[in-house]
C-alpha cells in the first residue's frame, strides 16, 4: 500500500454498465422528483430524450467526479438482456420480484465512453468515484437488486452496498458480488469457470472438477484466486501453488495465445 494515497487501497474498477431494481417511491416519483433528489444527492443531473424523443419516462445524465452515465428505465432490448431465465444470467442467492419488468421496476446505468476505457490499470480517483456513485444509487433508487454487467450477474442490492462501503474502507473487493463462478460440461467432464474476472485482471479462470468435489468447494478455491488476481493483477507465468486442504496442490496454466484463460488443476501431493 502506498502511504499518503488512499486510493491505492481500493480495487481499480473500470466503469461498466449495471442495473437496479429500483424501491416503490422511485416508481411512482415524478420526472421533476427524480430530478431534485438526485440533484441533492450531487449526481449533477441533466435530463435528455433518447433518440432525439421525449419519452413518457425520465432518462438523465448523471455526473459524479470525473464520471457520467446515462440513466433511466431500462427498455425491451436492456430487459432481454439481462433477464434472469436466461441461461447466460447468473443469480447470487437473489430472485427477482415477478413484476420485475414492469414500468419503472429496472433501471439501467450506463457509463458513457466504457468501452473506450477497458481493463482496469491501477488504482485511481476515478475508481473510488466510481464506486462512491453506486453506493449513492443503490441509496437514493432505495434498490433491491443489483446487475453487475462484466459478470451478467445478479444480487441482493442492500449486500452488495455492504460489500462495497466495506472495500471502500479496507480494499477488499467482494468477489461474489462481481465475478460469477458458473458450472459447466467441458470435454473432459464437469468444470467451473469465472465470468467477469477478466474486467479486473484480464484473464478468466476455468478449473475441472475433481472427482467427489461439490461446486461449493470449488467456488470456494477459484474465488481465493480471483481475489488473487483482482488485487495483484494477471498471472504472466505458469506456476503451482499450495491448497487449501494439506497435501492438495494447484497448478495454473496460461492458455491460448492471447493467454486470456487461466486453466486450474487440483491435485494431491505424492
Amino acid at each position: 500500500m502506498t502511504v499518503g494515497n488512499s486510493d491505492a487501497r481500493i480495487l481499480p474498477v473500470p466503469p461498466a454498465p449495471f442495473a437496479l431494481i429500483v424501491g416503490s417511491v422511485v416508481r411512482r416519483a415524478s420526472a421533476d422528483e427524480l430530478e431534485q433528489a438526485i440533484r441533492h444527492m450531487g449526481l449533477q443531473p441533466e435530463r435528455i430524450d433518447r433518440d432525439g424523443r421525449a419519452q413518457a419516462l425520465p432518462t438523465f445524465r448523471l455526473r459524479f467526479g470525473t464520471l457520467s452515465w446515462i440513466a433511466g428505465p431500462a427498455d425491451e432490448s436492456a430487459l432481454d438482456q439481462i433477464d434472469p431465465t436466461r441461461p447466460s444470467t447468473s443469480l447470487l442467492a437473489a430472485s427477482l420480484p415477478r413484476d420485475w419488468r414492469d414500468g419503472r421496476h429496472c433501471w439501467m446505468f450506463v457509463p458513457e465512453d466504457a468501452d473506450a476505457r477497458g481493463a482496469a490499470t491501477g488504482p485511481s480517483a476515478e475508481g473510488r468515484d466510481y464506486l462512491k456513485a453506486m453506493l449513492l444509487l443503490i441509496d437514493l433508487f432505495n434498490a433491491s437488486h443489483f446487475f453487475w454487467m462484466p459478470a451478467r450477474l445478479w444480487s441482493d442490492a442492500p449486500q452488495f452496498r455492504a460489500s462495497v462501503a466495506e472495500m471502500l474502507t479496507s480494499g477488499m473487493p467482494p468477489v461474489l458480488h462481481l465475478v460469477a463462478f458458473r458450472r459447466h460440461d467441458s470435454d473432459e467432464g464437469e468444470a467451473v469457470g469465472t465470468r467477469g474476472l477478466m474486467w479486473f485482471a484480464g484473464q478468466e479462470l476455468e478449473a475441472g472438477m475433481p472427482p467427489g468435489w461439490t461446486v461449493a468447494e470449488m467456488i470456494k478455491r477459484l474465488a481465493r484466486l480471483a481475489l488473487d488476481m483482482m488485487l495483484h493483477g494477471r498471472f504472466s507465468d505458469n506456476r503451482a501453488l499450495q491448497g487449501l486442504a494439506p497435501g492438495e496442490t494447484i497448478r495454473l496454466t496460461a492458455v491460448g495465445g492471447d493467454r486470456r484463460t487461466v486453466r486450474v488443476e487440483f491435485g494431491r501431493q505424492r
